[in-house]
């Protein structure tokens, strides 16, 4: 019973690093200092070094913990959504939130190409099939038109999130609002 406690310990201070972490970094980038990222965590800097010994490890993590999120929130919005359109909406929201505020994390996974596309391709995995998910229920139910393919979905809101960063009054989530509901079907 104590290792089963423990592990539950440790699973919840990984947790709790990987969302310190990302705070950090939208707040600070990618190089923001360990002991901040530790005093957010409300963890010794050990602790960080002892899950993620190189900052690598630590962006990698906390861009996984990130995509893992994105995808587990898929299939609960469907679930307890009013309609798949409104499920499909809330997810394009959770999406784009998770684009924009990923600041730097993808130009430094960048400069190591065989990890960003592994990480890439991890990315794809997870989300191309909830994305699906999420516009064949609404096709089903009659919300949207059904030729929409996930990943021309999830690409043109990637690119409609590129100019958050440059400028504070783009508002890459109306955008990508406006797109989801340009795929209505005409009544």
């Amino acid at each position: 019973m104590v290792e089963r406690s423990r592990r539950a310990d440790a699973r919840r201070n990984e947790e709790s690093l990987l969302v310190a972490a990302a705070a950090a970094f939208v707040a600070s980038g990618v190089e923001a200092p360990v002991r901040d990222i530790a005093a957010r965590a409300g963890v010794g800097t050990g602790t960080i070094y002892r899950h993620f010994p190189t900052r690598a490890d630590l962006i990698i993590a906390v861009y996984r913990h990130q995509v893992d999120a994105c995808a587990e929130a898929g299939p609960a919005l469907l679930a307890g959504g009013a309609t798949p359109h409104i499920a499909l909406a809330r997810w394009i929201d959770l999406f784009v939130d998770f684009l924009v505020t990923k600041h730097g994390l993808a130009a430094v996974l960048q400069s190591d190409n065989t990890g960003f596309e592994t990480l890439h391709a991890y990315f794809l995995d997870r989300l191309l099939p909830v994305c699906a998910e999420l516009l064949d229920a609404a096709a089903a139910a009659g919300e949207i038109r059904s030729d929409v393919e996930a990943y021309a979905l999830m690409r043109g809101v990637g690119n409609l999130c590129i100019g958050a960063d440059s400028d504070p009054r783009y508002d890459a989530r109306r955008l990508a609002g406006l797109l989801v509901a340009g795929l209505r079907q005409a009544d």
